[in-house]
């Protein structure tokens, strides 16, 4: 059976666990800091198993040990975004938890694919892999998942249309710079542009880059973990199925689009070897300088955590 392991047993990481439980793709490792909580939430998710009919194994621990030749590990540790904050102004906290995860875990899986949730994103992404040596193949950041299904979900509430009919591509960091394709984007093969008007297109386009803060401001004590669990359950299960499915990821870039040394969201096929392939697309004018507005910021949280850690 695969084994993945879910660093961060709050509630991002234990409704992945819950996800990943129902697609019944691997036994699962639930870690946190704090004692009692990983093990509650393990055997409360155990005990509804039956239901299922699934035999999944599930444990919780705060022993890095247990996460022993783990196919893929999940790191969603990590201070959440409270009303007001910035993906950004979690970096300096956030890069000392997601180091000692990285760094604890390849000690006892050196062959893993890392999955990373944490923020500000794309910079601990880019952490992972800096700190753990690994190549490019096996980090990825899940951000544009997330972006695009929740493009998706506003096309589909402004229209009325089925979610199944709608396609939506959102490249760049996982953050208000973020670069929704709308002329790409599309219902049933017809492109947004076409479909919406220019105001209602706008409207989804902002509401999609403020989509984490909208939840952020409503829930007041927390962020969003149904919409993130399920999308970084959606990358765990391409990989272990090698299924070479194509899908926005943060990736690190050797080149494409004209970065180097950075994570960024792009398309990505993922396989049993975890990053496959990276996909561009023709961008236009418009387009191509809104990316590279994006990168820049990313770019900006990169050199900021240099000065925070040695890598």
């Amino acid at each position: 059976m695969n084994k993945i392991s879910i660093i961060g047993a709050g509630m991002t990481g234990s409704t992945a666990a819950h996800w990943l439980a129902e697609r019944d793709v691997a036994d699962l490792v639930l870690v946190d800091v704090v004692e009692g909580m990983p093990q509650g939430k393990g055997l409360d998710l155990l005990e509804a198993l039956p239901i299922l009919n699934n035999d999944v194994k599930i444990v919780g621990t705060n022993d890095y040990a247990q996460t022993k030749n783990s196919d893929i590990i999940i790191i969603t540790a990590g201070m959440a975004r409270k009303p007001g904050m910035s993906r950004d102004d979690l970096l300096t906290v956030n890069a000392e938890i997601v180091g000692k995860a990285a760094t604890e875990t390849l000690k006892y899986s050196p062959d893993a694919i890392y999955i990373v949730l944490t923020n500000p994103l794309d910079t601990m992404a880019y952490l992972t892999m800096k700190l753990t040596h690994l190549p490019r193949e096996r980090v990825i950041g899940q951000a544009g998942i997330l972006d695009s299904t929740r493009m998706r979900a506003f096309v589909a509430m402004e229209t009325g249309v089925s979610v199944e009919n709608v396609h939506c591509y959102v490249l760049g960091g996982h953050g208000d710079e973020m670069v929704p394709l709308t002329r790409l984007s599309n219902i049933a093969g017809v492109s947004l542009k076409d479909y919406l008007s220019a105001d209602k297109l706008e409207a989804v386009v902002n509401r999609t880059r403020k989509g984490g803060g909208e939840i952020v401001n409503l829930l007041k004590t927390g962020s969003a973990y149904y919409a993130p669990a399920a999308s970084v359950a959606h990358m765990a299960d391409a990989i272990l199925k090698d299924r070479h499915l194509i899908v926005p990821c943060a990736a690190y870039m050797d080149g494409e689009y004209g970065l180097k040394d950075m994570f960024f969201g792009v398309q990505v096929q993922l396989g049993r070897k975890g990053m496959e392939r990276i996909i561009e697309f023709k961008l236009d004018a418009e387009e191509q300088a809104l990316l590279e507005k994006s990168a820049a910021s990313v770019k900006e949280t990169h050199e900021a955590l240099k000065k925070l850690v040695k890598i």
